[in-house]
């Protein structure tokens, strides 16, 4: 018999390989054909080693999820940057890998985002998520996360609506 062992815990930059290969494969798979393919591309490509490394170091707080020796998926999160919405905090971004997808750990990421925003006194959080992309809007709503504000994002030619979904405590 042989245990996975699944962690969840702050980056390191160590990790910055990692956390690139997870992010490219991430937003590929949840992207690709939402966001016209240069463009998605070109997001992709901005996020190598390098950015994320730096995004480390500079204490932007962000939590792996491992499953074994491999990061499956990541979250990122700090203050709301909507000032118009009267939530204190924001999850920015929350992906696993395709084959991560499913299993409970978007769940995991999620709470453990949340926990530590409310212990730095961030007691509300939003998140937003392209409309399009019924995945993320299912979990979110499966979250219990409630519509709470509507957008637009342009990518190259294209304008796609997102939507904030919001958590009080």
């Amino acid at each position: 018999m042989s245990t996975t062992l699944i962690e969840l815990r702050r980056a390191r930059s160590e990790d910055a390989v990692a956390l690139a290969e997870t992010h490219d494969e991430a937003w590929t798979a949840a992207y690709r054909g939402l966001i016209p393919g240069p463009e998605l591309d070109k997001l992709v490509q901005r996020r190598g080693p390098t950015w994320w490394d730096a995004a480390i170091r500079r204490g932007s707080r962000i939590v792996l999820l491992n499953f074994g020796e491999e990061v499956a998926g990541y979250a990122n999160y700090g203050r709301n940057r909507a000032k118009s919405l009267p939530y204190t905090g924001e999850i920015y971004e929350l992906y696993l890998k395709p084959e991560y997808q499913g299993l409970g750990f978007g769940s995991r990421l999620f709470t453990t985002a949340k926990r530590d925003l409310i212990q730095s006194g961030q007691t509300s959080l939003v998140i937003w998520a392209l409309s399009d992309n019924e995945p993320a809007m299912n979990f979110y709503r499966a979250l219990g996360g409630k519509p709470i504000a509507r957008s637009t994002e342009r990518f190259g030619n294209k304008v796609l609506d997102k939507v904030a979904f919001g958590w009080a405590r």
